[in-house]
């Protein structure tokens, strides 16, 4: 769908974040008499008001048959459309579109293809990958846009001021049916793994797995490239895309910690600044999926060494009387806990686990843990008592259960007693006491001692 095609039909914004501000600058830019309501709180439509669009008419929350009476909602990727009124509305006629919708269908070709977009998903380190991505593109001369649900939103880059070269974009699975809405194809799709994530907004783990699949199975790239290791994503057909493998010995994989491309040898990983073996071997994903643009995978590989990690992510603070302080507030599925805990060892380490409760099924984590068995393991938010219950007599931990993550860093910093390592890995969302993981990172930088604000810039967004 093209913004032009818009016009004339009753339409709705729903959610006024970075993505639903995007949205209303993308509509603007395009149809700037076009009517709008935006179903946003009372503080946000105090915002809106301000903006001075006289078509523009802030309401309160939506019901049922408000939002049926529109032709089109352009919703915030955070609203899930499995929500009861969405789904009524829906059955009702109602068109519900996100902003990455919206960019695709403006940037699609005769053929459908979006030229130039490599897009990534991914349960766990979809951020990282699609970082590197942009890192080695712009280290080969290559000018760069990377954009997404990396944190910035694709529609604020709808009329760039220079049009990149090539685009890398991460997408959630709150975006990659949006891609196969849009009716446009990316040119190369990257999933790197599939894990039960996000079951709140998706209502269940197997539609959840269906809408992280959408952008291979309904966005139809030209080229999907997979994790030869996954087994959804072995098990998938995908007649419309060649598909080329990662991880396997035909292509770019790791023996150990050496990176080979077939049988050739490139270079030893294991100094590169890439957080956990996985994302060591999500660089094969990135070199796979360049060789898929026409690069030289070989050439650029050795550029991974000037990458610079992402906040929150398995990000080494620093030390503080003898304790090393893990920020990897990223870190909201159990797999990537159990994932966090392999890059140190056998040091003596501290967990801090538990947040928002999503419904996912801790208790192979739970037999992982008994097996991998910390120092100490801390519980906390709202899903800590359930987590807390499947530790119970598994394992040779310290089990601890706090009410709150400056409760969690007390007791973890006293059951190391100033040796290992203290890690916030909570394997849950942030939601309830924190906006967001940023937010729960920057707390736990500070009760650390250390300036939150040295550590949560994300670089090289936008263009370059």
């Amino acid at each position: 769908m093209r913004i032009s095609q818009l016009e004339g039909q009753r339409v709705a914004l729903w959610g006024w974040g970075r993505e639903g501000r995007a949205a209303w600058r993308a509509l603007r830019s395009r149809l700037p008499e076009l009517p709008l309501t935006l179903f946003c709180t009372p503080d946000e439509a105090a915002e809106a008001h301000a903006l001075g669009d006289s078509w523009l008419a802030p309401e309160g929350a939506p019901d049922a048959d408000r939002l049926s009476s529109f032709d089109v909602v352009v919703k915030s990727p955070g609203i899930s459309p499995y929500r009861p009124e969405a789904l009524v509305a829906a059955d009702r006629g109602t068109r519900f579109i996100g902003g990455t919708a919206m960019w695709f269908g403006e940037r699609a070709g005769e053929d459908g293809v979006v030229a130039s977009t490599i897009c990534v998903t991914g349960t766990k380190g979809k951020s990282t990958t699609t970082a590197l991505l942009a890192h080695l593109l712009r280290a080969g001369g290559t000018r760069t846009a990377l954009a997404g649900n990396i944190g910035m939103p694709l529609l604020e880059l709808l009329d760039p001021p220079v049009e990149p070269q090539a685009w890398a974009i991460e997408l959630s699975s709150y975006q990659t049916g949006d891609v196969a809405a849009s009716g446009a194809r990316p040119e190369v799709a990257v999933a790197l793994n599939i894990f039960p994530e996000h079951l709140d907004w998706h209502g269940s783990e197997a539609r959840y797995i269906s809408d992280k699949l959408q952008l291979l199975t309904g966005a139809r790239p030209r080229v999907a490239v997979l994790n030869a290791n996954d087994p959804r994503l072995t098990a998938l057909s995908l007649p419309d895309s060649e598909t080329l493998w990662f991880g396997d010995r035909r292509g770019w994989h790791l023996r150990g910690d050496v990176l080979y491309r077939a049988d050739r040898e490139v270079m030893d990983t294991s100094s590169l600044p890439l957080p956990g073996r996985h994302n060591r071997g999500n660089l094969c994903a990135v070199l796979t999926a360049l060789e898929a643009m026409g690069h030289d995978g070989v050439a650029l590989a050795p550029h991974a060494a000037s990458f610079l990690p992402l906040p929150h992510r398995l990000q080494v603070l620093g030390q503080r009387d003898g304790t090393t302080w893990v920020n990897d507030s990223i870190s909201t599925t159990p797999h990537a806990t159990l994932a966090a805990l392999e890059c140190f060892g056998e040091r003596r380490i501290a967990l801090l686990v538990g947040g928002h409760d999503r419904g996912v099924d801790w208790s192979g984590t739970a037999d992982a843990l008994a097996a991998r068995s910390p120092l100490a393991v801390v519980t906390m938010g709202a899903n800590g008592p359930r987590i807390h219950r499947l530790l119970e007599g598994r394992g040779s931990y310290r089990l601890c259960a706090a009410a709150d993550l400056a409760d969690a860093v007390e007791q973890a910093r006293e059951a190391l007693g100033g040796d290992g390592v203290l890690l916030l890995s909570p394997g849950a969302p942030s939601f309830g006491p924190y906006r967001d993981y940023v937010e729960r990172g920057r707390h736990f930088a500070s009760l650390a001692g250390f300036d939150p604000d040295a550590i949560s810039t994300i670089q090289g967004l936008g263009i370059h």
